[in-house]
């Protein structure tokens, strides 16, 4: 480890029971976003169809949700200092589940991305509060398997409006997507209510020493740390990238490879099925590679190696044809699946000052959120531009993610971590 590293023990502290009922609450939490955030994919193509959009306006509505993200991640340091984190958390899926009952009732592309946005305000949020909890209740040595659990929420966001959006849609209409996002957002605010709090000191890590104790945590001295910029840059590059793959992948095979958006043939015929292929195979990954991380006691070679590999799969990702789909996308899930979880433990690890991993986690945060706001609308955009939107401009869209995906790879490099 390096010397901005944060010193760790090699005796680990006991994790407090209580700490994994803080993780379920918390991932209940995060899971009200990412549900809601992913449940456009599966359905894009009625939006598509009723509200006339084109690719880019089509994605921009996942694009959108990221917005508020980008905005709240830095000043989300402060807001936690002031408000709390239990707070923070319940006005996160507070805003969601309002967020999503505008749109259910939506009659035109305004009031469409009007709930969009306001669903996304808490993204910002409580990207940076989730794992900040984490940090606070669970010791470094277990800091990585517990952020890679929480993490698989992503993943299972992404998965559960996969499989059962396009149903709940040909049955009832997209709008029922959206009121059962509401319905589950509400849930998710109840539990984190009841059961959040913050950890006694005899529940807390011995050391660092409270921030309370020490000078105020500086933004200025916190965001001057080059290290936890190129986890931004890496951790967007990363999101960018997924986004912009998961956004259109559902369009893609229902359009140019015949699959359905119904399991009428068969789930490896289920256009959204197929796709959830690569976040299941990054939930069974990205915990894994935490818990490799944390035996390993290495974070920058798990991160560099699936970034690699990632980066060549882009090659194929829109050529490979037949049973070899959902095969090609689950492998690309194994591949991708560790980068966000250690990325994100790496955060406290060159934040240098247990004061100063709220602001790392924000600058974080704000990488990804750029990434989730740009991804989607670049690949859309990629596909407005060509001449026909066919095969051809779905490979042309893949190859631009690689040597995005280059920049990713070289921030990663540069982050003095052990």
């Amino acid at each position: 480890m390096n010397e901005q590293a944060t010193n760790i023990p090699n005796d680990a502290p006991k994790t407090p029971g209580y700490a994994w009922v803080i993780l379920f609450a918390t991932y209940m939490a995060t899971l009200a976003l990412t549900l809601n955030w992913f449940k456009v994919p599966p359905v894009m193509t009625s939006l598509i169809n009723e509200f006339n959009l084109s690719y880019a306006q089509a994605n921009g509505t996942m694009s959108i949700f990221s917005i508020m993200g980008i905005i709240l991640a830095i000043p989300a340091g402060y807001i936690l200092k002031s408000f709390g984190i239990k707070k923070t958390g319940l006005f996160s899926v507070g805003a969601v589940t309002i967020g999503s009952v505008l749109g259910a009732v939506a009659s035109t592309t305004t009031l469409l991305f009007i709930g969009r946005f306001i669903e996304g305000v808490g993204m910002g949020l409580i990207m940076v509060m989730a794992p900040f909890a984490i940090s606070l209740w669970f010791p470094a040595q277990k800091r990585a398997l517990a952020t890679g659990l929480w993490a698989s929420c992503v993943g299972i966001g992404n998965i559960v409006p996969l499989i059962f959006a396009p149903s709940i849609m040909v049955a009832h209409g997209w709008q029922a997507v959206w009121w059962t996002g509401a319905a589950y957002s509400a849930l998710a605010f109840i539990l984190f209510a009841v059961l959040f709090r913050m950890p006694r000191p005899e529940e807390m890590e011995a050391a660092p020493a409270p921030a309370t104790e020490e000078e105020p945590p500086s933004l200025t001295k916190g965001m001057a740390n080059k290290d936890l910029w190129m986890i931004s840059i890496s951790f967007g590059i990363y999101n960018l990238v997924l986004l912009a793959v998961l956004s259109i992948l559902p369009t893609f095979l229902e359009t140019q490879r015949a699959f359905l958006l119904t399991l009428d043939k068969g789930i490896l015929l289920n256009a959204s099925f197929v796709t959830a292929a690569i976040m299941l195979a990054s939930i069974i990954t990205a915990p894994l590679g935490g818990y490799i991380s944390d035996r390993l006691g290495k974070r920058k070679i798990m991160i560099l190696i699936p970034y690699i590999l990632m980066t060549v799969m882009f090659l194929f990702i829109f050529k490979v044809t037949g049973w070899m789909i959902p095969l090609y996308l689950f492998v690309f899930g194994i591949v991708g699946g560790p980068i966000a979880t250690v990325l994100l433990a790496a955060v406290p690890e060159v934040a240098r000052k247990v004061q100063f991993i709220g602001i790392g986690m924000a600058v974080a945060i704000l990488g990804q959120q750029i990434g989730s706001f740009v991804g989607p609308w670049l690949f859309g955009k990629i596909l407005d531009l060509s001449a026909t939107v066919d095969i051809a401009a779905y490979v042309t869209g893949g190859y631009w993610m690689i040597p995005i995906c280059v920049i990713g790879i070289i921030a990663t490099l540069c982050i003095k971590v052990r």
